[in-house]
């Protein structure tokens, strides 16, 4: 696909939203409750008021202090006109991940038509799903597939390192999930990148102190920490909890070691991604699948990790959509049933019943770990 078809999709794209807007408004805007959440947390902010309140009950603001300026400027518009933007920047947020995710699988060729249709209808659910909570996984998506963007392959310009380390550190001051990549940022010997992606995380860190100042600020990141730590736990058990957490509390029940297990899984995990960085050595630019595997491993090892979160799955699925003839026949057939399982795994189609079911069993977890296993394969294969 060239420029010119992606201009042309994502004015499609447009399009398509407003017409959403226009036709269907009870249907789309109702349901953004997670954007209205943030809508009122930009609104504290504003007024110096307390993030993070119990009262709140389930709708609660769980991101870092330094989130609620995103929507400071749309609290100040009316709510369904800030619903309105929101919803056209999660949109063209979407098209620049598909974009991008092509992209960064096809490197060295022009994007075949497929590859970004295949990602975009196995993953079309979750990107429905992101569009109509209101939620930000989209943007921080574009953010961290940016960073991988500008990451050249030698690390010689200034300029690079700082774009690379700009789009990491404002992407983990928004989501701290992003720190994932600190350990390949060392094992790669990125110190540039480091050093200046926790300065703009502390940039992040102090910039809440315009509204609190510096005893307010400490305050709410203490706040912050309070509340994450309280409201985590019973939540581990929600259907639409995907991570390896939450697949041990709905196998172990309330007297399983959760978090022990689990942290030993993700130790496993970790061992894994350190012997794809060593096997990395006859592989052109090898960062790139290295950072789809660590895309993948953010919803499985957050312990909030939420179905929807999977869209940063969205490169590694281009990639393994790319290089499918490549896999075994056995394996090729598999890995299409996974790829189907995915994109068909939503209420609408299978009902209440068997929709609770399969989520309870965790199958979504266990269907991107399977993913993660097979762009381990790549490697090992030395084609990606």
């Amino acid at each position: 696909m060239t420029r010119r078809q992606w201009i042309i999709c994502l004015l499609s794209l447009l399009l398509f939203s407003s017409a959403l807007f226009l036709f269907f408004p009870q249907q789309i805007l109702p349901r953004m409750v997670d954007f209205e959440v943030n809508y009122k947390t930009g609104h504290r902010l504003l007024w110096g008021e307390t993030l993070y309140r119990v009262e709140d009950g389930h709708y609660q603001f769980k991101y870092p202090p330094f989130a609620a300026f995103i929507y400071l400027p749309l609290s100040l518009l009316p709510l369904s006109i800030a619903e309105f933007l929101w919803f056209y920047v999660s949109a063209i947020a979407i098209t620049i991940i598909l974009f991008l995710a092509s992209k960064l699988a096809t490197p060295d060729q022009p994007i075949p038509y497929y590859v970004p249709l295949s990602t975009g209808l196995i993953l079309a659910r979750f990107f429905l799903r992101e569009l109509s909570l209101g939620q930000i996984n989209a943007l921080i998506t574009c953010l961290l597939l940016l960073m991988i963007v500008s990451w050249p392959d030698k690390m010689r310009l200034f300029k690079y390192h700082f774009r690379t380390a700009f789009f990491w550190g404002l992407a983990i001051a928004l989501k701290p999930y992003a720190l994932i990549f600190l350990p390949l940022f060392f094992l790669r010997r990125a110190w540039r990148i480091i050093l200046m992606g926790l300065i703009f995380l502390l940039l992040g860190f102090l910039a809440p102190m315009l509204f609190y100042g510096p005893h307010g600020n400490w305050q709410v990141h203490k706040e912050w920490l309070a509340h994450l730590s309280q409201s985590t736990p019973p939540l581990l058990t929600s259907l639409d909890n995907v991570s390896i957490f939450g697949l041990l509390a709905k196998w172990g029940g309330p007297s399983f070691p959760v978090w022990s297990v689990g942290l030993i899984i993700i130790g496993i995990l970790a061992l894994v991604m350190f012997f794809v960085v060593l096997y990395s050595r006859p592989i052109n630019q090898p960062i790139r699948l290295e950072a789809f595997l660590l895309l993948i491993l953010i919803p499985l090892i957050s312990p909030l990790g939420w179905d929807y979160t999977f869209l940063l799955a969205a490169p590694a699925i281009a990639l393994l959509v790319r290089y499918l003839s490549l896999f075994p026949r056995w394996d090729r057939y598999f890995l299409v049933l996974i790829l189907a399982a995915i994109a068909l795994t939503f209420y609408d189609l299978l009902g209440r019943q068997l929709y609770s079911t399969l989520m309870a069993a965790s199958l979504p977890t266990l269907l991107f770990i399977s993913l993660f296993f097979h762009l381990v394969w790549l490697r090992l294969k030395k084609i990606a």
